[in-house]
């Protein structure tokens, strides 16, 4: 047996794999996302629009997202944060990081906030939106290309280090 993708812990059987197949529905927001993402690393497009809440499923561009899921090397999901999705809740937000390996094998990052719905009793992904990033604070002025370069060389900036 083999260690679930979604980095539950749990072997792909006693995790995600019941939901993927049909057999049980996910209770919380969580699940479901987790499930997703064992999907994407399966490249089971079935599933993934299945869960995808009926509102927003004409949204989604099916070939795009099965070439992503099938030409991506998935390595591992990391959830950032939860909010709401437990069983008394009809909505959630759950920002992740899905980390892969693009067809030219270059490390990537998907960073999301997956917004999630109970729809008619069961949980569906409805909507996505980019976390806000937080500005780069500098400890230093930034320098700029004309000024001398922080080397102590004499040249420019952009002759030099840049």
């Amino acid at each position: 047996m083999s260690d679930c993708p979604c980095g539950s812990g749990q072997t792909l059987d006693e995790c995600c794999a019941p939901y993927i197949d049909g057999g049980k529905k996910p209770d919380n927001a969580e699940s479901l996302m987790r499930a997703r993402y064992t999907a994407h690393t399966q490249a089971n497009m079935a599933f993934i629009l299945r869960t995808h809440h009926p509102a927003t499923r004409t949204d989604i561009d099916e070939n795009a997202t099965a070439r992503w899921a099938r030409d991506s090397q998935w390595m591992k999901l990391d959830v950032q944060n939860v909010e709401g999705g437990g069983p008394d809740d009809n909505e959630a937000q759950i920002e992740f990081m899905a980390h892969y390996r693009d067809p030219q094998k270059r490390r990537q990052t998907h960073h999301e906030l997956g917004v999630f719905e109970r729809y008619q009793g069961d949980w569906y992904f409805k909507d996505a939106q980019m976390p806000e990033i937080l500005p780069v604070k500098r400890d230093t002025p930034k320098i700029g290309r004309n000024d001398p370069c922080y080397c102590g060389s004499g040249k420019k900036y952009k002759k030099c280090c840049a």
